[in-house]
């Protein structure tokens, strides 16, 4: 059987992530919050809505589904507590909340990694791949980020290219018998210079080299603006090989309607093709306090309004 449909088969027979229905939790909703059921799961993060909901990790989470947020990411999730973990956990499980991404590995900023091709530095990111796979078997989460790292300026583009396709099939072997999917995110210039990943139709052609389901890309709309522009466009080409959503407006990296970037036309194109996976808040608040959190969940309700 082609590897792609046995995998897929297993992931349908065994079910997603099997979450119960909601608890009758509810310290924070009222008439102004109401819960709202929006189009497509966004995932805010811890301390998105922390004025409203204090510091605790499990007050957000309750906060974030009273909202009507249906997803939940945590990029330093691996960094946190197993209790913390199991907690956090149990709450999404009771909320209905879909874990999204955490940072699966160690990413080099400064410094060649995966390109270099180093059997020490390529065994260092795997067992952290491994490590990852039993987080994401706490927490119930199907993808995990991953970032490639640094140009090595010593090397031929194509050879770098050569050893990051040949490190993500290694990692493939780890991930797939356990239906998880790495998503490899392209960074902009501007806030990342020198690192490899930079562009979707290099993701792209990434994932096509790697050839697995346990390899896709993470379509971040804040970086890929700055980076390549002509998002919905881009966004069809790559279409079959995106995992995940992460979105920002840009100038300021804060919540839609911020910027330049037309959301709900976004929003509403990969809504139409059925996207039904998570998107990402991966962005700050453009006003603090309370009133900056309430101005963050009416953006996505007017750029959910389709």
């Amino acid at each position: 059987m082609n590897r792609r449909n046995f995998l897929k088969s297993k992931a349908l027979a065994s079910g997603f992530i099997g979450l119960s229905g909601l608890s009758a939790f509810s310290m924070y909703k009222n008439a102004s919050n109401s819960a709202k059921t929006f189009n497509l799961n966004y995932a805010p993060h811890l301390g998105m809505f922390e004025s409203h909901a204090g510091t605790d990790p499990i007050d957000q989470l309750n906060f974030m589904a009273d909202q009507g947020f249906t997803a939940f990411e945590d990029n330093e999730m691996k960094t946190r507590s197993v209790a913390l973990q199991e907690q956090m956990a149990k709450t999404m499980v009771e909320r209905n909340l879909t874990m999204g991404v955490f940072v699966a590995h160690e990413i080099f900023w400064n410094k060649p990694n995966l390109t270099s091709g180093d059997a020490t530095l390529r065994e260092k990111f795997l067992n952290e791949i491994r490590e990852s796979v039993t987080v994401a078997k706490r927490v119930n989460a199907k993808w995990i980020t991953v970032v490639p790292g640094y140009l090595d300026l010593r090397l031929n583009k194509s050879f770098q290219t050569a050893n990051v396709v040949e490190t993500l099939k290694r990692a493939c072997e780890i991930l797939e018998p356990h239906t998880i999917v790495m998503v490899l995110e392209p960074l902009n210039f501007r806030n990342h210079p020198g690192l490899f990943l930079t562009e979707s139709p290099q993701a792209y052609e990434i994932c096509k080299a790697v050839d697995s389901p346990s390899c896709k890309i993470l379509f971040d709309v804040y970086h890929q603006q700055i980076q390549e522009g002509n998002l919905i466009p881009n966004i069809d080409a790559c279409w079959d090989e995106i995992g995940y959503f992460q979105v920002g407006d840009n100038p300021g990296r804060k919540e839609p309607t911020t910027g330049e970037i037309n959301y709900l036309n976004i929003f509403r194109h990969i809504h139409s093709k059925g996207y039904n996976g998570i998107i990402g808040m991966e962005h700050g608040n453009s006003i603090t306090g309370k009133e900056g959190e309430q101005a963050v969940i009416d953006a996505y309700k007017s750029c959910d309004a389709f």
